[in-house]
């Protein structure tokens, strides 16, 4: 009988870098867009569930919290582990690969926090 926690649909696959050998472009495939830096600083704080992640993140979808997972999960900087029973949660959580990413994440958060007081100023 197949897991019924396995993700359905197309599984997510490693994309490849859009202008070859350019390291900001790699590195905007893989954590770039709106939700990928916030998933991965509300993983840096514990291992999550779906709910858990989208009670965090209020304003994302459940479509789209699935695909972004599915990307980190494929590029190798989040782990998808589900329980051993089929009523656990599937849960989330940041491989060493991704918690590499942290200073990074932390960097910009800091950056956010100065242009917000900065705009706010004008």
């Amino acid at each position: 009988m197949p897991d019924k926690k396995e993700p359905r649909g197309n599984p997510a696959q490693r994309r490849s870098n859009p202008v070859t050998g350019c390291p900001l472009t790699a590195a905007l495939a893989a954590i770039g867009g709106k939700w990928k830096l916030i998933i991965i600083y509300w993983l840096a704080e514990e291992p999550t569930h779906f709910a858990g992640l989208r009670r965090k993140m209020s304003s994302i979808s459940q479509k789209v919290l699935t695909q972004q997972l599915r990307e980190l999960a494929a590029d190798g900087i989040v782990d998808r582990r589900a329980g051993d029973r089929l009523s656990e949660p599937v849960v989330y959580s940041l491989t060493s690969y991704g918690r590499s990413l942290l200073p990074l994440v932390e960097s910009v958060r800091l950056w956010g926090r100065s242009h917000l007081d900065r705009v706010s100023a004008e």
